[in-house]
């Protein structure tokens, strides 16, 4: 079985290490795969849903915020300001962080607030959907 080392780091905790056979998440210009052999290469990690496949388990999907991706010699280190399980994000919160987010970016604001109210929705948006997809049962 080809597998490769991956390491899921959040700002605030190790998430997880050890060995993965597959690795999606979202970069900024789609999803972005890994399997075991993959290039070398650095990209950037956008707000959404990551899905990994540990041996011998069934697939996970977390929702991750903003970070970054650093494939080397089979050793994947993901960097990601927030990692988080379906249970524990709060529906609530998020959909009260969409609807501030939407209401933001409707107010007359510089681009620079306006761009940080866009990245508050993605953020929020993903753990919706990752929670949502958990309670349903399609994670």
């Amino acid at each position: 079985m080809n597998t490769f080392r991956v390491h899921l780091l959040s700002a605030n905790r190790t998430f997880y290490e050890g060995e993965c056979e597959s690795l999606i998440m979202p970069a900024v210009d789609g999803q972005y795969g890994v399997q075991a052999g993959h290039s070398n290469t650095i990209t950037a990690i956008v707000p959404g849903e990551l899905s990994f496949r540990i041996p011998g388990k069934d697939w996970q999907t977390v929702a991750v915020s903003a970070g970054i991706m650093k494939i080397e010699n089979n050793d994947v280190l993901v960097l990601a300001d927030s990692i988080l399980l379906p249970e524990e994000i709060d529906e609530e919160r998020a959909q009260r962080e969409i609807a501030e987010a939407k209401e933001a970016m409707l107010q007359k604001l510089s681009r620079r607030e306006y761009l940080s109210a866009q990245a508050q929705l993605a953020r929020a948006a993903s753990k919706l959907k990752v929670r949502r997809g958990f309670v349903t049962g399609r994670h």
